[in-house]
């Protein structure tokens, strides 16, 4: 999706990939950038808050953009409400420094 963080996406991925194929999950783990924050996930079950600070933003452009673009009302509202959730379920993961 674009224009969403890939945080949610990579914990997702990891997860699916855990007991599906070894292999890509010990790929994405491993990997430099993309396995701090899936490793911290699973350890401690938080997110960096640099991470969440930029997670935050891009939710929050993401969602004017989408509403700036839709071009009937209920989907703005629609597409409103969503954000709103999603932010709030967001912000009630731990942080960590």
């Amino acid at each position: 999706m674009p224009l969403l963080p890939t945080t949610p996406f990579l914990l997702l991925a990891s997860a699916c990939f855990m007991k599906a194929s070894p292999r890509v999950n010990h790929w994405l783990i491993t990997h430099p950038s993309l396995g701090p924050p899936i490793v911290e996930w699973q350890e401690k079950k938080t997110i960096k808050k640099s991470i969440k600070k930029k997670a935050f933003f891009l939710i929050i452009l993401s969602f004017v953009i989408s509403i700036a673009l839709a071009p009937l009302l209920w989907v703005k509202i629609g597409l409103f409400c969503f954000a709103i959730v999603l932010l709030v379920c967001f912000s009630r993961i731990p942080t960590s420094e």
